[in-house]
């Protein structure tokens, strides 16, 4: 069983980077898919971008393409998500998740309840 631990988030002004980290604490990603989700105040749980560790293949969302990125670090069994030019409607609690039997088609794995570990969440308030 795979526990995952969020850090990064924090207050930012519009426009200014902000890396999150998702590190496996037990086990390895190995095999797993990874997501990323966020809680906007107020609003459900939507997905942001996932990737299939073993693959190295990434979905994003249409609301992020282009403006954050997804990576990994493979000695270190971290995800990051790069949050480039962030805007006041991207201030959310963010979640990595994690999938035991990720999809080849990577197109499911926006789907909350594919999700089998979840972690505790990371603040990101964006100030305009």
């Amino acid at each position: 069983q795979v526990q995952l631990v969020e850090s990064g988030g924090g207050l930012v002004q519009t426009g200014t980077s902000l890396r999150l980290s998702c590190a496996a604490s037990r086990g390895t990603f190995s095999g797993y898919g990874v997501g990323w989700f966020r809680q906007p105040p107020g609003k459900e749980r939507e997905f942001v971008a996932a990737i299939n560790w073993n693959t190295g293949n990434i979905v994003y969302t249409d609301s992020v393409k282009g403006r954050f990125t997804l990576s990994r670090d493979n000695a270190k069994n971290t995800v990051y998500l790069q949050t480039n030019s962030p805007q006041p409607e991207d201030t959310a609690v963010y979640y990595c998740a994690a999938d035991k039997h990720p999809p080849s088609n990577l197109k499911p794995m926006s789907r909350l309840t594919r999700y089998d570990y979840w972690g505790q969440g990371t603040q990101v308030t964006v100030s305009s």
